[in-house]
């Protein structure tokens, strides 16, 4: 299953680039460990070559710009900051993306773009291939709207966890 995984934020906006260093993680791990790798079999040899199972990018963007971004993929798995009030600072929580209440809320940058929701809809109106299965992996964040490449005690300490979450949605 073609899988890709985005850290999603902006690293310099304090807890908004957790999703960054998140990814950076996952990508250190895929990278380094044969257990997140597809074998693969040359025709013309019997050595066996290992592929990472998934890709690992990084966005600032969403709606339209995303949506671009997942064409090809079966599998897509976003990390990013979220701000709900809900829960203590740090805490990693994994649900689909059909499972936000309201996708549009704070996540639009202009007037012209919209929610990743409504664009994947769209793209998939218009024939492209769009994965069936968008996983949303969130840490809880407050600090999203400060200038520091740094992320906030609790919001750090969450990053493992989040790590382990994508990891596990891997699997």
């Amino acid at each position: 299953m073609k899988t890709l995984i985005i850290g999603l934020g902006n690293p310099i906006l304090g807890d908004d680039g957790v999703g960054w260093k998140v990814a950076e993680q996952v990508k250190q791990r895929i990278d380094s460990d044969v257990r997140y790798h597809m074998p693969m079999r040359p025709l013309q040899s019997k050595v066996i070559q290992h592929v990472p199972s998934a890709e690992v990018d990084y966005a600032a963007l969403g709606g339209l710009s995303l949506m671009e971004r997942l064409v090809g993929y079966q599998r897509v798995i976003l990390v990013d900051s979220m701000e709900t009030g809900q829960s203590p600072e740090g805490s990693v929580r994994v649900f689909p993306l059909e499972a936000l209440s309201n996708p549009s809320a704070g996540h639009s940058t202009a007037i012209h773009d919209t929610s990743l929701m409504t664009a994947l809809e769209m793209g998939r109106k218009m024939g492209l291939e769009l994965p069936a299965s968008v996983t949303v992996v969130a840490v809880e964040a407050k600090n999203v709207y400060d200038f520091s490449e740094e992320l906030s005690p609790p919001v750090a300490a969450a990053v493992p966890f989040a790590v382990q979450a994508v990891l596990d949605e891997l699997r």
